[in-house]
């Protein structure tokens, strides 16, 4: 008998990170559901995505992170809740979980993460509220014997492959490239799609059951020197590689514009602390997709650096 397949909720279906994730869950034969608010068709970009949405066989369930009885309705639906919602959401995401114990029938709830382990983070002063915010969020999961799976997937390669990974660039290097420190700290880039489908995959796995899934490809963790590398070699030329010592990193972080700080802040966890490849999974709290689940192809860096030629 073929197993039955959970039904799966996305709150943020529309959002960067939560459009993966539908359509991850729809590919995978899950039986999908996206929660949309009464003001999502008015925007014609997301408009056009519920299209496709609809076409695909998602199911559109009305309601909103901030209205009760419609996101207690909404759950009652389903098994699984994916919360893709944005970083300023975070605290809001408290809602959803009232939801899902009123509701009382949901198997896995994977809270909005979708990045470093916050646990394990770095962060200096200036995106310190973002990562307090995570981390307690964590601890109210944790406490409510609601079973989870928190995903760490490090860096969304369609944010950072683009730019070569440099901070505050708009787009490939031309002459100069600029590198965080000594470039030589390892991090982890993941393809979106691949991480709706490592998502997605472990939604029924009782392996990832109150654990941490982190998503750590072989063939995509790279210092920032070693990437260059990749593309130099690609493109058949050498760039000027410019080194910005922490200091000078941790000033422009303090004196910057905020934007500009929350990203010089994440790579510097990143490319200075090296947050991402710093520790040793835990078995007692933590398992590793790719090692789970060895059948999925995921796309490398090498790969992904070939749409840009």
């Amino acid at each position: 008998m073929a197993e039955v397949k959970s039904k799966i909720l996305i709150i943020g279906g529309t959002g960067y990170i939560g459009k993966f994730m539908v359509t991850a869950s729809v590919r995978s034969g899950h039986p999908t559901f996206a929660l949309i608010r009464d003001s999502t068709p008015s925007d014609p970009a997301k408009a056009k995505l519920l299209e496709d949405f609809k076409a695909s066989g998602v199911t559109l369930l009305r309601g909103d992170l901030y209205d009760h009885e419609s996101l207690v309705k909404a759950i009652k639906q389903v098994d699984v809740v994916i919360s893709t919602v944005g970083f300023m959401q975070t605290a809001d995401q408290s809602k959803i979980l009232d939801a899902i114990k009123e509701a009382g029938n949901i198997k896995r709830f994977f809270p909005s993460e979708f990045g470093n382990d916050v646990d394990r983070a770095h962060l200096v002063e200036a995106a310190k509220p973002i990562l307090v915010e995570k981390v307690q969020f964590r601890r109210t999961v944790e406490a409510s014997g609601i079973p989870y799976t928190f995903v760490a997937c490090n860096w969304f390669a369609g944010y950072f492959l683009p730019t070569l990974a440099q901070a505050g660039a708009s787009g490939l290097p031309v002459d100069k490239v600029t590198i965080l420190g000594d470039g030589n700290v390892k991090a982890i880039f993941v393809d979106e799609d691949d991480i709706g489908t490592y998502t997605v995959r472990s939604a029924d796995d009782p392996r990832t059951l109150n654990k941490i899934l982190y998503l750590r490809p072989s063939a995509n963790t790279l210092t920032h020197n070693e990437l260059v590398s990749l593309w130099e070699k690609k493109v058949g030329r050498t760039f000027e590689r410019v080194y910005v010592p922490e200091e000078e990193v941790l000033k422009q972080i303090q004196e910057g514009p905020f934007q500009m700080t929350i990203i010089l802040a994440i790579m510097h966890s990143v490319f200075i602390k090296g947050d991402h490849t710093n520790f040793e999974i835990d078995p007692s709290s933590g398992v590793e997709a790719t090692a789970l689940y060895p059948d999925v192809k995921y796309t490398t860096v090498d790969e992904y650096l070939n749409r840009f030629l």
